[in-house]
């Protein structure tokens, strides 16, 4: 089983400590009172029911609200280095998640390297493929780059909360409010071969995570998904 590693470069402070038990308590308290719908593809429900591993893809703002309905699915989540990230990292153990810290910018090649580990070891990887900085809808070729390492399809999911409000950050993050009910999407898998254009994978995913997303906000809020501002 693969386990969590500690970063050498940052070290958990109280502050870090108690911010993640009430992202934790949070969490758990909009778990309970949001409706959860899914919309699964019969190709996904295939490889889940093989027992296959895949990686997961969704957009960097709507990261919030994975944790409670992703609980105890063996997933391995990339987090930033960041001060922030702290925080979402040290949330991940209460879910039976794991955490591995990097980003494009910061230790990507350990990351990637920790990330293929965890999924010899069964974990699916779930990456933000415009994070950490962006452009926002805009798919960085990482996470082609891990599916083409480890032969794992990447499963694209489009989210869409009710209940919400937007962040000024660059992603303008959806942070979930209680009592409201969220919609995931499952769209067609993507293999990565050697062979494969990433220029044009990457195009090619974007545009699946848009339609996913159009589809997830479509049945939660009855409007099309805004695939340029956010």
């Amino acid at each position: 089983m693969a386990k969590q590693r500690p970063n050498k470069q940052q070290s958990v402070s109280w502050k870090h400590r108690l911010g993640s038990w009430l992202v934790y308590a949070y969490t758990m308290f909009l778990g309970w009172t949001t409706r959860i719908y899914w919309f699964k593809t019969d190709e996904f429900l295939e490889l889940d029911k093989q027992g296959k591993n895949y990686i997961y893809s969704i957009w960097h703002n709507q990261q919030l609200f994975l944790l409670y309905p992703y609980r105890g699915q063996k997933v391995c989540a990339l987090i930033s280095q960041s001060k922030d990230g702290q925080y979402i990292a040290g949330v991940l153990p209460y879910f039976n998640m794991l955490a591995v810290r990097g980003s494009s910018t910061r230790g990507g090649v350990r990351a990637l390297i920790e990330l293929m580990h965890a999924a010899k070891d069964g974990y699916h990887p779930m990456l933000t493929p415009d994070g950490p900085r962006g452009p926002i809808y805009q798919v960085q070729h990482g996470i082609l780059y891990l599916a083409q390492k480890t032969g794992l399809p990447i499963i694209p999911v489009g989210s869409a909360l009710s209940h919400k409000f937007k962040a000024g950050s660059w992603d303008k993050m959806r942070v979930p409010l209680p009592f409201g009910k969220i919609a995931f999407t499952y769209g067609k898998a993507f293999h990565i071969t050697k062979d494969t254009d990433f220029n044009v994978a990457a195009a090619e995913l974007k545009k699946e995570l848009d339609r996913v997303t159009d589809a997830s906000e479509m049945f939660v809020n009855k409007k099309h998904f805004d695939n340029v501002q956010g």
